[in-house]
């Protein structure tokens, strides 16, 4: 494995004990709040293999509660997080899932308020980093290391090459790019990390080419 700096090996600055089960967490956390677009009012957390059998100890469940506040891995108020979210009324609930998953460090995020919910699974790699590895259904592959845009479009012919040349005349450069269905001519999703943050302009002109129903951005 190749590291660009040290801060790939001993991880970000983060509120401890860990980087793959604290800082991981709460990028997992954080990720799936700005996908959200906003605080949820619950959510209901799965763990699986190492984090199931340490979370508490490792302080994951606070973790991953405080990346769902937007509290970076820095942030001291991780540390109460739990508290954070009861004042909040947000409503919590953790579950250890013994079924095997191809990551030890695995958790699966359920959060939703009165507009609607979402689903993801994310993995923790070590050193803080992170992947998205299945959002509402659809497999991908997003770091989080990157500004990236998601978008849900029908799948038709067209659809990427259009969302490709809009990104070309901003020049945008896209870094690495996914597309998943769940069944052909139905529902898919593109998963697109780029080299620099999106203006609204962007995602506005993004909105509008045909077959484009969701566009949503994680900035870096």
């Amino acid at each position: 494995m190749k590291y660009r700096s040290v801060f790939d090996i001993i991880g970000p600055i983060m509120i401890g004990p860990s980087s793959s089960h604290t800082a991981g967490a709460a990028r997992i956390g954080r990720v799936a709040r700005s996908l959200f677009g906003r605080e949820p009012k619950w959510a209901a957390i799965s763990f699986y293999g190492s984090f199931a059998k340490t979370f508490k100890g490792h302080g994951t469940d606070v973790a991953i509660i405080g990346g769902l506040l937007d509290f970076d891995t820095f942030d001291e108020r991780i540390k109460t997080s739990l508290e954070i979210a009861d004042q909040k009324g947000m409503k919590v609930t953790f579950t250890e899932e013994e079924a095997i998953t191809d990551h030890p460090n695995t958790a699966r995020v359920i959060i939703g308020d009165d507009q609607g919910q979402l689903e993801l699974v994310g993995i923790s790699i070590g050193g803080g980093k992170i992947e998205i590895t299945e959002l509402n259904g659809f497999e991908l592959k997003l770091s989080g290391n990157h500004p990236a845009i998601l978008v849900v479009h029908n799948d038709r012919f067209g659809a990427i090459a259009a969302v490709a040349n809009v990104l070309a005349k901003y020049a945008i450069n896209i870094g690495h790019m996914n597309v998943a269905r769940k069944e052909k001519g139905k529902l898919a999703l593109m998963t697109i990390e780029v080299d620099q943050n999106i203006d609204t302009a962007v995602l506005d002109e993004l909105k509008t080419l045909p077959n484009i129903l969701q566009v949503t951005k994680i900035a870096d």
